[in-house]
């Protein structure tokens, strides 16, 4: 018990000292910022009380402290606005740093968004996808990427991530997120987005990353299946992301690799994926150039997201169209 008192008063008189020193650092530190104004205040007061109680002081001495007060004056002005010059470049620094870090999403629109994901997959080694059923992704952007890696013989890593064809409700909601969006001339045609058009979109996505995977070497690639609709589309490169939406004509969003945002985001993807179902496609025999009705259906039961039974050989044969000879939805 006498130890713990002691051992408890010992750490008192520390923290007393250590106050103690504190106080005594700022109160030097104060001194030496604010020396020059102490000087003349020092100066004034000693002539000032000299002058008081004395009477044999010249009027030189007076003359010359005055002149030594207002000399103490001026330097302790220049000294303040030199402190204040350094203080506004510091601000005018960390603005700068703000208005950058501000730039670090830029917004596309127009061809501005093809310009940016054709320059996004010129030297890329990896493409991210995040979406809804990844129709510009089989149309545009894996075919590019496959035939740049193939001409300078580089390895490609692909990540598909979108709404599972099995997934009903997926579909339901991402078909009536369409529908919402669409242009009206669309309804009752074939462009208009419905529930059955989702799944077969979605299914010609996997179908294409599968043959695509096999006749590539030099890419492997990954599908994973989503049973959420995201509103957005991401497309991650090695050098920046771009964020799109469904309609072409409302702005677009690119982050380069160098700010935050895009490390930010390709943890964002990559545990989208992890939340997804990842398809295996070694389990699929190898695909011909054209499959054919019962190669497409096979491939899928392979994959465990059989297609539905109620799907003619003319629909089975859209989705392998739709697979391998798409049209670029947004030209």
């Amino acid at each position: 018990m006498a130890t713990e008192q002691h051992s408890a008063e010992q750490q008192r008189v520390e923290q007393q000292s250590l106050e103690e020193r504190s106080r005594v650092e700022r109160a030097v530190m104060w001194a030496l910022h604010n020396l020059d104004g102490l000087v003349g205040l020092g100066v004034a007061v000693v002539v000032g009380l000299l002058d008081i109680f004395s009477n044999n002081l010249s009027s030189s001495v007076t003359s010359g402290s005055i002149l030594l007060v207002l000399a103490s004056l001026v330097y302790a002005s220049l000294a303040e606005r030199k402190r204040r010059t350094v203080d506004m470049r510091r601000a005018l620094t960390e603005t700068r740093l703000a208005i950058s870090d501000t730039a670090m999403v830029r917004s596309l629109s127009g061809p501005d968004v093809e310009e940016a994901l054709r320059r996004a997959r010129a030297d890329t080694k990896r493409w991210w996808f995040r979406g809804g059923t990844g129709t510009y992704l089989r149309a545009v952007t894996l075919p590019e990427c496959v035939r740049e890696a193939q001409r300078t013989r580089r390895p490609l890593e692909v990540k598909v991530n979108i709404i599972d064809p099995s997934d009903e409700a997926a579909c339901r909601t991402y078909a009536h997120f369409r529908r919402t969006h669409a242009d009206p001339r669309d309804i009752g045609t074939e462009r208009e987005w419905t529930e059955d058009r989702a799944r077969k979109e979605a299914c010609a996505t996997v179908l294409a990353a599968c043959w695509y995977r096999q006749w590539t070497n030099e890419m492997e690639i990954d599908v994973y299946l989503s049973s959420v609709a995201s509103s957005l589309r991401f497309d991650l490169s090695d050098s920046c992301l771009v964020i799109t939406q469904d309609d072409p004509r409302r702005v677009s969003l690119r982050v380069d690799r160098d700010r935050a945002l895009y490390d930010y985001y390709v943890t964002e993807l990559r545990l989208s994926c992890d939340q997804a179902r990842r398809l295996d496609l070694k389990a699929p025999e190898q695909l011909s150039q054209e499959p054919t009705v019962s190669e497409v259906q096979q491939f899928f039961r392979a994959v465990d997201l059989p297609l539905p039974m109620s799907w003619s050989d003319a629909e089975v044969r859209e989705i392998v169209d739709k697979a391998l000879h798409p049209e670029n939805p947004y030209s």
